[in-house]
């Protein structure tokens, strides 16, 4: 397979898994050999990874070829970029390769500190879901009490028009959340997720606007563009984003957040616990500055609701408000 004729970037891991069941047993042994320690592979010299896997120079060079690479410094080059992404997504592949005792450098011995997906709580998964969330939260409890929700409530109170962009997983569905609850308090809100409706909705905007962004790590592209150009307009822009950010740069007002992910990559990102904490706090303080007004429209909202399901007055008082 020659990626001459491919794109210049492809996933190594992948391509080597593909490859492997048509290559030629000393090549299968180096493909067993890189996939158990793709880090160590990085580095090791062509003379090393021949001795290690117990083949000959030219196997190796032949590897790299047969891969899609055109000699064994660009293997080394993916190799490396790969390693880089998180070893944290590679290592159960890697513990089951040395379990198996794959590649002939193998020790056949587990790695210390191997995430399992086995290896869970006594009482179970959801005591691990649950202290992950709870460490995330308690994470950015300390930063949110210093954030300056006061001052961004403000802005949104007397915001002509308020958009949310968020791209991504979590960010997303978040910015539909953001949408949701300031509605609730009379705010004129939109949310978007699609880059180019972004682009387009930031060169409508002026001074009397505000952007919401949502990023968990403020380093999207698409977002940071749309971002500047509704800040070129004249657009105010509030960022829930990580404090080193580039989104956090742009911002007028800076809502930070940290995430720190674990080991445990099966489960969905606990940053959007984080994420939904901020927008808890934010709007909650937009409805404490006009409580009159908020007290009134959630009555509105409580009354219509219980109507519609045959509750009222039969004692839903304490039903959410929502579904």
């Amino acid at each position: 397979m020659n990626s001459a004729a491919e794109p210049g970037r492809f996933d190594i891991v992948a391509r080597i898994a593909q490859c492997a069941p048509d290559l030629r047993p000393a090549e299968r042994d180096v493909a067993a050999l890189i996939l158990d320690d793709l880090a160590a592979a990085s580095r090791a010299s062509i003379g090393e990874l021949a001795r290690r896997a117990g083949v000959s120079v030219a196997s190796v060079t032949r590897f790299a070829k047969a891969v899609g690479c055109h000699d064994v410094r660009e293997l080394k080059l993916r190799l490396a970029q790969a390693a880089a992404v998180g070893e944290r997504f590679l290592r159960a592949a890697q513990d089951e390769g040395s379990r198996r005792g794959a590649g002939k450098g193998g020790s056949g011995k587990p790695r210390r500190g191997a995430a399992s997906p086995a290896a869970q709580p006594e009482d179970g998964l959801a005591t691990r879901v649950y202290d992950e969330i709870h460490a995330a939260l308690a994470r950015n409890h300390g930063l949110l009490r210093h954030a300056p929700f006061a001052e961004v409530a403000a802005e949104l109170a007397k915001a002509r028009m308020i958009y949310v962009f968020g791209m991504g997983g979590g960010s997303s569905a978040l910015a539909d959340e953001m949408r949701f609850r300031l509605v609730r308090l009379g705010r004129p809100v939109a949310s978007y997720q699609d880059s180019l409706l972004q682009r387009m909705v930031a060169s409508t905007l002026s001074s009397d606007c505000v952007v919401i962004a949502l990023s968990v790590t403020g380093r999207v592209p698409e977002l940071l563009d749309a971002c500047r150009i509704a800040r070129d307009y004249g657009a105010k822009l509030v960022a829930l984003t990580a404090p080193a950010s580039p989104l956090a740069a742009l911002a007028d007002w800076l809502v930070p957040l940290v995430a720190s992910e674990t080991d445990f990559i099966y489960k969905p990102s606990s940053s959007r616990y984080a994420m939904m904490m901020a927008i808890d706090v934010l709007v909650t303080e937009l409805a404490l500055a006009q409580p009159e007004a908020s007290r009134e429209l959630l009555r509105r909202m409580k009354l219509t609701l219980d109507t519609h399901r045959g509750i009222a007055g039969r004692g839903g008082e304490r039903q959410p408000l929502g579904d």
